[in-house]
């Protein structure tokens, strides 16, 4: 947990404070069930969008998922969790179990999922048993009902003593509407969607496996939102969170370790894979969590090349600073390291931390909010051509032939920021010239951790 102390300093308010704007507090259903069930699947169908993981495999869902959704009017919070396995001695297992309780902490309404074409199991008993005791509105969702004659099959399920059964298709949507009448029956409706005065910063945690990003996570929201254990590729799906430090709200994504292809072997780790680098895209700065303990790797520099070929803004963040051993050249060294191997991403800022031990967390959102807004920067043209008339293009590296001559310099785009030189020549700048423009455009204006886009025009 976050100290007493980093916390007042950040000033941070958490998303499930009912004094936020936003969803009330009370208007909040979870999703609970053994494994490969359909979980996922019905958290997918009523947030109208694909966010969890859904596969054959039974486990892909670990964290809890959390998303808005609608219905009728009335806005709610959805919450899909992993497969729960209450005697299960194995430490993810132990630790799913433990994220669910968390939600059901959380909830309004519950609902329990179970295969109608499995029938009852005893792990169905004893989750029903279990959620009949909490002091919670309970739904019993039997999934896999794809046909009416398929619909007596759900008969058996009332012995499981849960008097509201609904008999569901997740995948194909049947059945869904009267299950969401029925657990969004308390819920006021919203005249309006309640939207914050301003967008988030969207980070996305990005890294290979183990390198500690949940724990990360965790560090910045100040509760164990994530699972964290030693087994490499415990998160599977991104898990997002939201907070509010200094008048700045942050959405932290915490996606899965991105592996090489030919390490992945089941289909949760290639579907994990390919999820973080979707949830990359979407986000504004990405932050690269590097291993202080076995320093930049091939897949670390290769993991980099996703986050700069996506044009998103970077941060290079090395983690578990605390367990190496210092000298007084360590920090320079490893920065040099960093810098030869990750040359392409010579832009973005390196902060040494420790997430276990919350060493220099404040400092790293400090960080994100700068890089963020470096993002978003925009210069007149009035004050680029000023620049460009202190240039000596002369001094530019070009190729042989006609001189470069530069008439004008504009911005035209932010995130990232893209500029357009046009000049006396067709085609694009040399790479020599871009270089020098872009190193000039850094060391007058900044644009921390932001790629910079010029191209080029020709003008007569």
């Amino acid at each position: 947990m976050v100290d007493a102390e980093l916390r007042l300093l950040l000033n941070i308010k958490w998303k499930i404070d009912p004094s936020m704007p936003g969803i009330p507090f009370n208007h909040r259903i979870v999703i609970l069930g053994r494994p490969n069930v359909g979980k996922s699947t019905l958290f997918n169908r009523i947030c109208g969008r694909r966010r969890s993981l859904v596969g054959n495999e039974p486990g892909m869902t670990r964290d809890r998922i959390e998303a808005l959704a609608e219905w009728r009017g009335k806005v709610f919070e959805v919450v899909d969790t992993g497969g729960m396995i209450p005697a299960e001695k194995d430490l993810i297992a132990s630790e799913i179990f433990r994220q669910a309780r968390a939600a059901i902490n959380q909830a309004s309404e519950l609902i329990l999922v179970v295969d109608g074409q499995q029938g009852v199991t005893p792990l169905d008993q004893e989750l029903a048993a279990l959620l009949r005791r909490e002091a919670k509105s309970l739904s019993l969702a039997v999934n896999k009902v794809d046909s009416l004659r398929s619909a007596p099959l759900i008969s058996d399920f009332y012995r499981l003593g849960v008097p509201q059964v609904f008999a569901v298709s997740a995948e194909h949507g049947l059945g869904v509407d009267d299950l969401l009448d029925y657990v969004t029956r308390n819920f006021s409706v919203t005249e309006e969607a309640p939207v914050a005065p301003n967008a988030p910063v969207r980070v996305a945690i990005i890294g290979r496996p183990n390198v500690g990003k949940s724990t990360l996570l965790n560090r910045l929201l100040g509760q164990e939102r994530s699972i964290v254990t030693p087994v490499a590729g415990t998160t599977r799906d991104a898990v997002d969170a939201e907070f509010e430090t200094g008048g700045h709200r942050l959405l932290v994504i915490d996606t899965a370790g991105i592996r090489r292809k030919g390490k992945t072997r089941s289909m949760a780790e290639k579907l994990s894979v390919i999820q973080a680098r979707k949830h990359l895209e979407r986000s504004d700065v990405a932050l690269l969590l590097l291993d202080a303990t076995e320093g930049v790797t091939a897949l670390d520099t290769h993991i980099g090349g996703y986050a700069h070929e996506s044009r998103r803004s970077v941060i290079l963040a090395v983690n578990k600073w605390d367990a190496v051993r210092k000298g007084p050249t360590t920090t320079q060294d490893f920065t040099r390291a960093i810098r030869e191997k990750t040359k392409y991403l010579d832009y973005a800022p390196i902060v040494f931390l420790s997430a276990l031990k919350g060493q220099r967390i404040p400092r790293l959102i400090e960080m994100i909010i700068q890089v963020a807004a470096a993002r978003r920067q925009r210069i007149s043209t009035a004050e680029m051509n000023r620049f460009l008339e202190t240039l000596d293009l002369a001094r530019a590296p070009s190729p042989a032939g006609k001189p470069l001559r530069l008439y004008y310099l504009t911005q035209v785009g932010v995130a990232p920021p893209t500029f357009v030189a046009f000049t006396n020549r067709s085609g694009p700048l040399y790479f020599s010239v871009e270089r020098y423009l872009e190193n000039r455009i850094r060391e007058r204006f900044g644009f921390a951790g932001a790629p910079i886009v010029i191209k080029s025009r020709f003008r007569k």
